[in-house]
């Protein structure tokens, strides 16, 4: 597991950082820039081409994280007379700002492509069938039950997008979420009857950070699963009540029950006290209605006590194949592209502000296991993760922080306004501030790592 998360890392990094560098090497080539050097790595060369002196010398270094294009420029060295020409720091302002620009927007370009192959492909998705609502949360209040489908979503309940999954959903409640909006949802019963209009009132609710945990805090902890036991251990409680694989649990003490969340979570609240109390299950087996004693066992579980049966509860969601056409496929890739930028920017705004937290910064392990978990999963899955790191990428870099092609753009800013460079001083004030943050929040980004890693987050 740790070899092919390490080798998913490595191709994810080096995917990205060929593609970066080689919009600019590609722009600056365009603009008539003598590029010297091509470069995926940092560190010693371990392989090597250049096909003439005069051609770019393309190599891969020992360190993998990061590159570089490093172009004839008059502040680096002496330029030859007749190579002046095609220095960069003599090209015009146009010029330079494309060949900058060129690395991030050739990420955010990869990102498109890669999310609409993976439209293209097809992906199998957990069906936006929900499971029970969190008590007293968002979503019970406006009005969802287990097992209703959630059919359509619009944020002014006027223009009206399909949901065809779980990840659709989850999306368009974190985008309500974080601006704040109420979000309209269109749902069924599972088998698609029973057309009903609800409001989740998000712009009312305090769901606090957009973080993993975002769906739970509104209520809908997952989807919906049937009822239904699975695996029973031997010797547990759920064997010595006589209950076995495949029992269809209709209701408990008279309660019906609709999905395997309910259950379980009324299995775990039996222990009161830290005594169980003796429930009797109504199930189904073979066509036959049954009823048994069930003694949950009483454990310990970060500090409480609950009820155990010691058996699998809950049988598999619903699965549904999310695929689009060429063109439908490509409109996808522009949109979910321009949506995570967009994202991106905003909790960066908001972990600027403090309104939300420097935990949701991630750093080269967390990118890691995520792409080893992407590539067990299966290729449109890996494109998936692929296009998000892209965006990402894209993204930071252009962020007006010196050292990054954003701070660049920058200083170009300043001189498009004011008609003259900034000052070698300034600028070298501006790197060495640049670097402290950029070792900051690298920091950060391991530490979260570690965190996670330890479970402290």
């Amino acid at each position: 597991m740790i070899i092919e998360a390490a080798l998913a890392f490595l191709v994810t990094i080096a995917i990205l950082i060929v593609v970066h560098e080689y919009g600019h090497y590609r722009v600056a080539v365009a603009c008539g820039v003598k590029v010297l050097r091509f470069s995926v790595g940092f560190g010693r060369v371990v392989w090597r081409r250049q096909r003439t002196p005069e051609s770019t010398e393309f190599v891969v270094c020992a360190l993998p994280l990061g590159g570089y294009v490093r172009m004839l420029d008059e502040r680096e060295g002496p330029v030859a007379p007749q190579d002046l020409p095609h220095a960069f720091n003599r090209q015009s302002l146009a010029r330079r700002t494309a060949i900058v620009s060129a690395g991030p927007l050739a990420n955010l370009l990869l990102a498109v492509l890669l999310y609409a192959a993976t439209s293209w492909i097809g992906v199998d998705e957990v069906k936006a069938v929900i499971g029970s609502p969190v008590a007293e949360s968002v979503a019970e209040r406006a009005g969802l039950r287990a097992g209703d489908w959630v059919q359509q979503q619009s944020a002014d309940g006027e223009s009206w997008d399909d949901v065809r999954s779980m990840t659709d959903l989850r999306w368009a409640i974190t985008q309500a979420a974080l601006h704040r909006q109420a979000l309209y949802l269109r749902v069924t019963d599972a088998e698609g009857h029973g057309l009903r209009d609800i409001v989740l009132g998000l712009d009312r609710a305090d769901v606090g950070e957009i973080d993993a945990g975002l769906m739970q805090r509104v209520g809908i902890a997952g989807p919906f699963n049937p009822p239904l036991m699975g695996r029973v251990n031997p010797g547990g409680a759920a064997a010595r009540a006589g209950l076995r694989e495949g029992d269809l649990v209709l209701g408990v003490d008279g309660v019906a029950i609709r999905d395997g969340a309910k259950l379980r979570a009324m299995i775990r609240a039996d222990a009161v006290d830290g005594k169980a109390a003796p429930m009797r299950w109504q199930i189904e087996r073979g066509g036959q209605r049954l009823e048994l004693d069930v003694l949950p066992a009483v454990v310990e579980d970060d500090g409480q006590r609950i009820g155990r049966i010691d058996a699998y509860i809950g049988g598999a969601p619903q699965m549904v194949n999310v695929r689009y056409g060429l063109v439908d496929g490509l409109t996808q890739g522009l949109t979910r592209t321009w949506e995570m930028a967009a994202l991106t920017l905003r909790m960066i705004g908001r972990m600027l502000i403090g309104e939300a937290s420097v935990r949701n910064l991630s750093g080269p392990l967390t990118i890691a296991d995520y792409a080893g978990q992407s590539a067990q999963l299966g290729l449109a899955y890996y494109l998936g993760f692929l296009a998000l790191v892209s965006v990402s990428l894209g993204v930071l870099n252009l962020l007006p922080l010196p050292m990054l092609d954003g701070g660049h753009l920058m200083y170009y800013l300043f001189e498009a306004v004011t008609g003259r460079p900034v000052s070698v001083a300034w600028l070298e004030r501006l790197q060495r501030g640049g670097v402290a943050v950029l070792l900051l929040m690298m920091s950060l980004a391991l530490y979260n790592d570690v965190a996670r890693l330890l479970g402290l987050h």
